[in-house]
């Protein structure tokens, strides 16, 4: 589960990267065309592409998941832009999307990954009489707040006049730490209690491009027969989550260690507003159930004055989901100071685990 996680994250850049190879190809494809001088915008087909990635954990387990919301533009000029939304995660199982989401991709700060390209004419000027042209396209990839130039090979086909294809000739190998993810890959681990997830993942795509103007002939295409190609509704689009999303979302937030606090205060600091405005969201889409924020601490210092901080902090959360519009009643703030810690209190590292806040749900007593 952790290890699926991971592969969604690294495979999410390394389809980053192809879905920039492939706009620059396609690009190169519409500048390169007979009609040149009258050559088209192009925008991708979400509903015939697929993204898939491959990760691995416990150095042997392979898994197989999805960025199932993509869009993209190719101008005349030969400007690409493709974007990645990270909150379309697809593992075909919640908690795990939840989990590379909020702990992986911290889709809260970071909810879409971009890539950009310049595409030459020149490299394609005879695609269409070849109708099919390998090439290694450079792109810049902007994943995690991180920009980075890289480059793919890639297969670009001219399906129609106004079609073109832009495959991965073969799996994009992405590695976390040129985007700062490695620290993200350890709360992955720790959630699902995994180790061994392999910080490199396997990428592999098509993307289909459309001339502006021209209907996207989806049914043409095999990516278009399957029910697990195109757009999948995410979170901001449902009204309610059930009780089980419920759940998985609260146990998940709390490990994202993305609330602060200024030391020995209950003040929040102003980096922790994107994760309370998703906490928000999740509280606001459970309305059946009663949560409740739970402060911790280390162990340094008087345990009593502890608890004191933990409360505090508890409550200063808690009164921050409230001036938001989520009701009193459906709140609660509980501090346990350096109680039930999750970690040695041995290392600042450690330390820094231990002073947490927590979110829990349950069911309204009758």
């Amino acid at each position: 589960m952790f290890e699926v996680v991971f592969w969604q994250s690294t495979r999410a850049k390394t389809v980053a990267r192809s879905l920039g190879l492939l706009v620059a190809a396609l690009g190169l494809l519409a500048l390169g065309s007979p009609s040149a001088s009258a050559a088209p915008n192009w925008t991708l087909d979400p509903a015939a592409s697929v993204i898939t990635y491959q990760s691995v954990k416990k150095n042997t387990i392979v898994e197989t998941n999805k960025i199932r919301n993509i869009t993209g533009t190719l101008s005349a000029a030969g400007d690409a832009k493709v974007t990645f939304d990270l909150n379309s995660v697809d593992t075909g199982v919640d908690l795990r999307n939840v989990r590379m989401r909020f702990l992986f991709f911290e889709t809260f700060k970071y909810p879409t990954a971009e890539l950009t390209a310049k595409v030459d004419p020149a490299a394609f000027a005879d695609l269409p009489a070849k109708r099919r042209i390998k090439a290694t396209l450079p792109f810049r990839l902007n994943l995690h707040g991180v920009d980075k130039d890289l480059e793919a090979s890639v297969v670009v086909t001219m399906i129609s006049d106004n079609m073109v294809s832009v495959a991965s000739e073969a799996p994009v190998a992405v590695h976390v730490e040129d985007f700062g993810l490695l620290p993200n890959v350890d709360k992955l681990q720790q959630a699902a209690n995994v180790t061994n997830i392999v910080p490199t993942a396997s990428v592999s795509f098509d993307f289909v491009f459309t001339a502006d103007g021209s209907k996207p002939a989806a049914t043409q295409t095999a990516a278009a027969s399957s029910t697990e190609a195109g757009p999948v509704a995410t979170d901001a689009a449902k009204a309610n989550f059930s009780d089980e999303e419920c759940l998985n979302r609260f146990a998940v937030l709390s490990r994202t260690g993305a609330i602060y606090f200024r030391s020995a205060s209950a003040r929040l600091d102003a980096k922790s507003r994107p994760l309370l405005t998703e906490v928000e969201g999740v509280v606001g889409k459970c309305p059946s159930l009663k949560v409740e924020v739970s402060g911790y601490t280390d162990s340094d210092g008087p345990p009593e004055a502890n608890k004191q901080l933990s409360e505090r902090r508890a409550q200063a959360v808690a009164d921050a989901i409230v001036a938001a519009g989520i009701p009193r009643t459906q709140i609660s703030a509980a501090g346990y100071g350096e109680d039930r810690p999750v970690a040695a209190n041995d290392t600042p590292k450690n330390k820094a685990l231990n002073r947490r806040i927590e979110f829990s749900a349950s069911k309204p007593a009758n």
